[in-house]
């Protein structure tokens, strides 16, 4: 079942380490096939050296394990709320990525500082409002969806494909497991690149022309960056 999925599930887990957005077992990936309503995702716990396709468990969306002998990770319903709220989406990654983290912890969105960040990310990368008691000691990893979907109330996630949930860490996305995880990717940048560029100029503002330039070269309707 979703045989080709898993393969690309597998190896997008497999990517964030060599991109060394994880260590140990911290961080997920996860696609969905809109057609079936299914979703692949990592297990929990399992080492990234010893991870095959097999591995990888189906989920529906109501996180009912469809097929696989593991557990799927223990951030599956954060997942699934995701797909839920933005039907635009395709993979979703989750990861403890040092900068990305720090900020997380920090309760703070990443400012859009640069071209860097403007050519992934439309808008400052926002951080979840604080959960409440009720959330975090009842459904808490579907509450942690809940939170980043308000978090995006008047945004388009598309645009703007990550969050930062408060204390905890990011998540990314996209439309395809391989997208997901260049997002995931430059997020940890442009994380690291606002930590220093704030540390030399915390006054520093950026250029909302060349916000929209970046962006729109990129993503905008007449986009010309990249070969056809």
């Amino acid at each position: 079942m979703l045989e080709q999925l898993k393969e690309r599930v597998c190896h997008a887990n497999l990517d964030l380490a060599v991109h060394g957005l994880v260590i140990l077992t911290w961080g997920n990936v996860s696609a969905i096939d809109r057609e079936s309503g299914l979703v692949v995702i990592k297990p929990s716990g399992v080492s990234y050296a010893d991870m095959r396709p097999t591995d990888m468990v189906v989920v529906d969306l109501d996180g009912n394990v469809v097929e696989g002998e593991l557990r799927p990770s223990s951030d599956t319903p954060t997942h699934l709320a995701i797909y839920k709220a933005f039907p635009e989406v395709g993979a979703v990654v989750h990861t403890h990525s040092t900068y990305a983290t720090a900020w997380s912890q920090a309760c703070l969105p990443i400012p859009n500082l640069g071209t860097t960040h403007a050519d992934t990310f439309h808008c400052d990368i926002p951080c979840t409002e604080e959960m409440s008691h009720e959330q975090v000691a009842g459904a808490y990893e579907a509450e942690t969806g809940s939170v980043i979907a308000d978090a995006f109330k008047g945004m388009n996630p598309m645009h703007t494909p990550a969050v930062l949930v408060r204390h905890h860490g990011p998540f990314a996305w996209g439309k395809s497991a391989e997208d997901a995880v260049h997002n995931a990717v430059v997020l940890e940048e442009v994380a690291r690149m606002a930590s220093i560029t704030l540390a030399l100029n915390p006054k520093v503002e950026m250029n909302p022309d060349l916000v929209e330039k970046h962006y729109e070269r990129k993503h905008g309707a007449n986009a010309y960056y990249g070969q056809k």
